[in-house]
């Protein structure tokens, strides 16, 4: 298989192992506090980057060292916040309605890279961004009595990962990708325990094997992700995120009973062709 093809296919892989993931969350949040979920599974994230660490060629020094050190554990603060506002909108409008909104944040992304990175948008890409916006209303549907105010949350959310998606090129130009990987998963599982202990809820004996594969996913989505990129190039790749949507409201029409409504097929279906295109203008 080419390198080329293989890439593709680890990429797909991991869009589903993340799917998976964001259904188990939606499953086990709806039992328990969804800080004391996310603080177990950033605990087996941590386990999991220092192992990487450890066995890096050059050393856990040279991976633990980082010429961004603030701006490298700002990332991880907003991953974790952004992972627990996803979960949390997950149990109050499903993982469809979630999944359609969030589909946005390249193209917020695309948005905020002429004023933050200096990157020239053109006339195509401002219009690829404002056909997403279309389509983030069409799913969010203001003032026809059916807007769910947990839909700011997925907005927020999406915000919030698009800057950290900026950051994370940022702090590419000073590190290894290694390092950023390291304090991802270091600065978001200590953030997250010093917020945990106060609302800390035990978890029941028959659910830790949903918990198990919750942790074991996480890390298995970001292994294949990392491999992907490794032998295949980013722009070739990134079209295939999208396969998350169709994986992760998959899962939630058929574990969790949820229904497609039309305007918000429709309207995911603009972000993800206004996605597309955008990133078609930008090569």
């Amino acid at each position: 298989m080419k390198p080329s093809t293989l890439g593709m296919v680890l990429m797909v892989g991991a869009m589903f192992v993340f799917g998976t993931q964001d259904a188990l969350s939606r499953y086990l949040a709806g039992s328990y506090s969804v800080l004391g979920v996310l603080l177990i599974r950033y605990w087996f994230f941590a386990g999991f980057v220092v192992v990487r660490a450890l066995r890096a060629p050059g050393g856990w020094r040279q991976v633990v060292r980082s010429n961004r050190p603030v701006l490298q554990s700002l990332r991880g603060v907003m991953l974790v916040v952004q992972v627990w506002m996803m979960v949390t909108s997950f149990t109050l409008i499903g993982l469809v309605e979630a999944h359609a909104i969030f589909a946005c944040y390249p193209l917020i992304i695309a948005a905020l890279a002429g004023p933050v990175l200096g990157e020239h948008v053109t006339m195509r890409r401002w219009l690829a961004i404002g056909a997403g916006a279309l389509g983030v209303l069409l799913i969010l549907r203001p003032g026809a009595g059916l807007f769910a105010p947990a839909s700011l949350l997925v907005l927020l959310a999406a915000l919030n990962f698009a800057a950290y998606g900026l950051l994370t090129r940022v702090v590419g130009l000073h590190d290894t990708p290694e390092t950023s990987f390291f304090y991802t998963g270091m600065a978001g599982a200590i953030a997250i325990t010093l917020a945990t202990p106060w609302i800390w809820t035990p978890i029941a004996v028959q659910d830790w094997f949903w918990m198990g594969l919750l942790c074991v996913s996480g890390s298995m989505g970001h292994y294949l992700l990392i491999r992907a990129l490794s032998i295949s190039e980013a722009s070739r790749l990134q079209p295939l995120a999208y396969f998350q949507l169709i994986f992760a409201s998959a899962a939630g029409v058929i574990v969790f009973g949820e229904h497609l409504q039309p305007m918000t097929v429709a309207g995911a279906a603009l972000v993800v062709g206004a996605g597309l295109f955008n990133l078609r203008a930008s090569r």
